[in-house]
């Protein structure tokens, strides 16, 4: 019996050696909370569950698979791998659908989102790049490297998808960032955002004649909600009404009335945290924004330990996407940001966006368990 539980142990610690167990627990936690938040969102769908709980495993399995791939394999194909993400991004383009454009590619079984990948495969490019160059990059890097970024926000773009653009925009901005690309350039990006800011909040509509008319409702409802109420209004209002409503403790599982009563639209996606706010209260949003803010710390301490470029700017620049990811959503449903349609990780329902954070943690898992031994 001994030797059987020896055997066992050996072959589970064979299993497991190359994921980060701290880091996979974090990860177990939210997407056990995501699911319970899902069921009630979903009026108790066992199938809805049932689906989002396939596809966490098969990031797992994902997750596991990347996080056994050698270091410098991974490295080697990285060029490969950023040219393949490309390809989708520009089929979707001519056979997606979707509500405000073409965002997903019908495969029969699920609907795939390729700029979801665009999130992992810019900034693993983008690392690939800088760590051939001396560090700090100089100027002439520069161009290069905002035309790795560019094609795949630019093809986002033609989605229609500002959201998801500006998130893998941003996973490229940290990655520079984290190379030790000069402070002028950050300050004339903030400067230039404060003032686009700016512009939305004070700006007449009419000068904002070249955007689309749901993309002009944003602004508008982000200036005031109260502007239309029973319309544009509406999302944010009853978000709202929803964050309000949980006070401390919340209502308790189930118990929500803004997601049961079908107040709040796009429940289960997009304002799913609305939900796990009204029913567990602040306890509840305290827990899971302190597991965020672990995961996010874990990988900034991986990047931290490492002693490869690739690594460092990869890792430390997914950890900080997922606190922008994070933050975005959160700032949306609570009326601090517009309302661009992006899901909280691991939270919200959806397939290819759970798979792809699922995979790049994976990656991380892989950079952190092996040293790359050669260029």
């Amino acid at each position: 019996m001994n030797i059987i539980l020896r055997f066992l142990a050996d072959l589970l610690l064979r299993f497991l050696r190359t994921l980060d167990l701290p880091l996979l627990g974090a990860l177990l936690a939210l997407m056990g909370i995501g699911l319970a938040t899902l069921y009630s969102a979903s009026n108790e769908s066992s199938r809805m569950v049932a689906t989002q709980g396939a596809f966490f495993c098969v990031g797992l399995g994902a997750m596991w698979v990347a996080s056994r791939v050698p270091a410098h394999v991974l490295k080697q194909l990285t060029p490969s791998i950023y040219v393949a993400s490309l390809l989708p991004l520009v089929l979707v383009l001519f056979i997606g659908s979707g509500k405000y454009g073409n965002h997903w590619i019908n495969l029969g079984f699920f609907n795939f989102q390729p700029s979801e990948m665009a999130k992992l495969t810019l900034p693993l490019m983008l690392a690939w790049y800088l760590d051939r160059q001396r560090l700090p990059p100089s100027p002439s890097v520069l161009p290069m490297a905002l035309l790795i970024i560019a094609l795949p926000v630019g093809l986002i773009l033609l989605q229609r998808d500002l959201g998801t653009a500006v998130l893998v925009l941003a996973s490229g901005v940290f990655v520079l960032f984290l190379a030790g690309v000069s402070w002028w350039w950050f300050g004339s990006a903030a400067v230039a955002g404060i003032g686009g800011f700016a512009l939305a909040m004070f700006a007449p509509m009419t000068w904002f004649s070249f955007l689309r008319p749901y993309q002009q409702n944003r602004i508008l409802t982000f200036r005031d909600p109260e502007n239309d109420p029973m319309g544009a209004g509406w999302n944010i209002l009853q978000s709202k009404i929803a964050i309000g409503g949980g006070g401390l403790t919340g209502k308790g599982w189930g118990a929500g009335t803004q997601s049961h009563l079908d107040y709040l639209p796009e429940h289960t996606t997009d304002f799913a945290f609305s939900v796990l706010s009204e029913e567990f209260g602040w306890i509840g949003v305290a827990l899971v924004l302190a597991l965020y803010l672990f995961i996010v710390g874990r990988c900034l301490w991986i990047a931290a330990e490492s002693r490869d470029g690739y690594a460092r700017l990869f890792v430390g620049a997914w950890g900080l996407a997922l606190f922008v990811y994070v933050l975005v959503n959160g700032g949306m449903i609570s009326g601090l940001l517009p309302v661009v349609g992006v899901p909280m990780p691991l939270i919200s329902y959806g397939g290819t966006s759970s798979v792809t954070m699922l995979l790049g943690f994976g990656v991380v898992m892989a950079l952190k368990a092996r040293r790359i031994i050669h260029r």
